[in-house]
């Protein structure tokens, strides 16, 4: 048997835990069948079968399953000994990320500035959705890591705190006197502007309406927080936003006994994932998380 190198273990580890070749591939900068040669090779150096081919996807066989854990060792392994023999990499490539649409609007411009300065030779390719949307792509290999609200519940994802989100209640200044009443009670004469169920502030808003024992009359939803924010400025219901947007778009900020708790985003990336990519942009996306940034600023 013959000793496997570095580059077919990578291979065997992006395809055993990527959704297909194909993104595994992507992953590795290499086309799809210089990704099975590898892995073809590694098994020929084993004398063992890692993937069975014989159906619709490749998948892991129980040779397959038991290299993994070893595989990951060894590349992890590597990966720190790079990083103790470059203390600082200029990093080169592609780099695909994700994150939700508030963070899109408020610190992620300062953020793809800073890292183009450091890193001229690392393109960015940046995805805004939802964080369950961008879970699941993180989990699949699409992305290499995503800034998400909340810990991710996926085994397979790690998550790191980057920072939190403040929000504010807040009204058009013709639609509610904020003094009359609490928000709450606005909510029983008012829609509620706010973002889908699959946002993370709707882990925020359900706490808050179990707290205030408050129910909903009627609701709009919306997937962009420029969306929402502009139907409370024209009046058309009560919501929250970042605190730092309800002065600048010149609303009003409703009264409530019981304030909305933070909103606190996490930095995700794949377990065993140990490329100088994520524990060198990992500090830098937590320098620059600031959602008292907006897109209204003159």
């Amino acid at each position: 048997m013959t000793t496997p190198s570095i580059k077919q273990l990578e291979a065997f580890w992006w395809a055993a835990t990527c959704s297909n070749f194909a993104t595994a591939a992507e992953r590795v900068h290499v086309s799809v069948s210089s990704l099975s040669k590898r892995i073809t090779e590694l098994e020929a150096a084993l004398g063992q079968t890692l993937f069975d081919r014989s159906g619709h996807r490749a998948v892991l066989t129980e040779a397959g399953q038991q290299l993994l854990p070893s595989a990951l060792a060894v590349l992890n392994a590597m990966a720190a000994l790079s990083q103790t023999l470059q203390a600082k990499v200029a990093l080169t490539g592609r780099c695909r990320f994700g994150v939700g649409d508030l963070s899109a609007l408020t610190w992620l411009p300062h953020w793809v500035a800073a890292v183009r300065q450091a890193h001229p030779g690392l393109a960015l390719e940046p995805f805004v959705d939802v964080g369950r949307v961008l879970e699941r792509r993180l989990a699949d290999g699409e992305l290499d890591f995503a800034v998400i609200a909340g810990r991710s519940s996926r085994s397979e994802l790690l998550s790191q705190p980057v920072g939190a989100a403040q929000f504010s209640w807040a009204a058009a200044p013709g639609l509610a006197n904020a003094a009359e009443h609490e928000a709450g009670q606005w909510l029983q004469h008012h829609p509620l502007v706010t973002l889908p169920h699959t946002a993370g502030t709707t882990r925020l808003l359900d706490d808050w309406l179990h707290r205030q024992q408050v129910t909903v009359r009627e609701r709009i939803h919306c997937n962009s927080w420029g969306a929402v924010a502009g139907m409370l400025r024209l009046g058309v219901g009560i919501g929250f936003l970042p605190t730092h947007w309800v002065a600048a778009m010149g609303l009003q900020s409703l009264h409530t006994a019981t304030p909305l708790q933070p909103l606190h985003y996490h930095f995700q990336w794949r377990r065993g994932d140990a490329r100088a990519l994520i524990s060198t942009l990992q500090p830098l996306v937590q320098q620059h998380v600031d959602f008292r940034h907006h897109p209204f600023s003159t």
